[in-house]
């Protein structure tokens, strides 16, 4: 899988306003944003110091991947990936933009995460040892840490610009956003994360869980931002899974892992600024997202 080889932690386009977001540098062009991926990487909702080099554009390639696979059946807003030409007055960013950046459609946003979960892990098995129920969504007992759900269930939770996105039940979500959009919303996306997961599965990979948002233009809802990547989802290996037990991956937890060793020995309390990262973590997240991309992609 060949990368540009540029790592690129911040971008800046004069003249265009700018939201930086965790991952994503977005630029407003009017009627199109550009979505770019820089190498920033994120846990505890702190951005990290040290960038994972080549993880914007893999993050890119697969959203991309995803948005082609899906093809007619889900309207979204990529209109196409940066490559070879940059889009007009752009011209002599290309370098930093190239692989890395989708242009897109502007919508308005949805400020619902459309959480769906194949799996009991993260704060869902936290939350199911609490009170036998995930988000509200009540659940047959006895079910073991990782253990895969009798059927995916729909999570919603708030979008935070910053800090940590919050959990809500079906019920808050309308309350935001109305009934009928939430019903089609929820729909769309269980149906997204069952065909997605059905197709992984045959490249080895467990999609656990995944997050999708979406936005409105017109009368249209559209599937917007990254789509089944390993920052926006967890990826488990097929081979090596085991109910019962935390899960190697093939997205950023590797990282979330290290970083409780140092919060364990009190070396940082998860605020800002975050802790650098050893060239052995970098090195080995990477392989990791590269993994993924290629059992998924090629």
């Amino acid at each position: 899988m060949a990368l540009t080889g540029t790592t690129v932690v911040s971008t800046n386009l004069s003249g265009y306003p700018l939201r930086r977001g965790k991952v994503r540098d977005v630029y407003d062009l009017g009627d199109e944003v550009l979505l770019v991926a820089t190498d920033r990487i994120s846990a505890y909702d702190v951005v990290l110091p040290t960038p994972i080099p080549g993880k914007g554009e893999m993050l890119t390639r697969l959203s991309k991947f995803w948005f082609e696979w899906l093809g007619g059946r889900v309207p979204h807003h990529l209109i196409e990936v940066i490559d070879g030409k940059a889009p007009p007055g752009l011209e002599t960013h290309l370098g930093q933009l190239r692989g890395r950046t989708m242009r897109c459609r502007k919508t308005s946003v949805v400020p619902i995460e459309c959480v769906v979960r194949g799996y009991l892990a993260g704060s869902g098995w936290k939350d199911y040892q609490r009170t036998g129920a995930v988000c509200g969504v009540s659940l047959p007992r006895g079910l073991r840490q990782c253990e895969q759900l009798p059927e995916p269930i729909f999570t919603p939770a708030t979008k935070a610009d910053e800090g940590h996105d919050e959990n809500i039940s079906f019920e808050q979500a309308c309350g935001i956003v109305g009934r009928e959009v939430m019903k089609l919303l929820r729909d769309r996306s269980v149906d997204i994360y069952r065909r997605a997961a059905d197709y992984a599965r045959g490249r080895g990979i467990i999609i656990a869980d995944t997050k999708f948002e979406w936005g409105r233009l017109g009368d249209e809802y559209l599937l917007i931002d990254e789509v089944l990547t390993p920052d926006s989802s967890r990826f488990w290996p097929a081979d090596d899974y085991e109910s019962g037990r935390d899960q190697d991956s093939f997205d950023k937890q590797y990282v979330r892992n290290y970083l409780t060793t140092l919060v364990d020995a009190g070396r940082w309390d998860k605020t800002p600024p975050g802790p650098e990262l050893p060239e052995g973590i970098v090195r080995n997240t990477a392989a990791k997202y590269a993994e993924a991309v290629r059992r998924l992609t090629e």
